[in-house]
């Protein structure tokens, strides 16, 4: 379900030609979204510079905090049960990348 609403927000985005650096991001969310398990986060080896802290800055006020609002209340919500819990795991790795997308990478273990 939220892979889908990351698709469908990373479409409208890619719209406007403004929007498609944040379409780019919610496709990322996208892809992590759907097969979250064996997955990294980390920073970019290079220094991302003035403009990705602008780019999360603008992220983070217009959807960023209730993109990592619904990962943690999924993430409380499937830890609930055993079989969950690894759910749980992965939601809360969404956070972090939920709140500040740019300058970050996502690798395999």
């Amino acid at each position: 379900m939220v892979f889908l609403e990351y698709m469908i927000a990373g479409f409208l985005l890619c719209l406007t030609i403004i929007g498609i650096p944040f379409g780019i991001q919610a496709f990322k969310l996208a892809a992590l979204a759907l097969w979250p398990f064996g997955k990294i986060i980390i920073m970019k080896p290079s220094a991302p510079g003035c403009l990705s802290t602008i780019m999360n800055l603008i992220w983070l006020l217009i959807g960023g905090i209730w993109i990592a609002l619904t990962h943690l209340i999924f993430g409380v919500l499937l830890a609930i049960t055993i079989v969950g819990i690894p759910w749980a795991q992965q939601h809360f790795k969404l956070v972090s990348l939920a709140l500040t997308p740019f300058g970050r990478d996502i690798v395999d273990k």
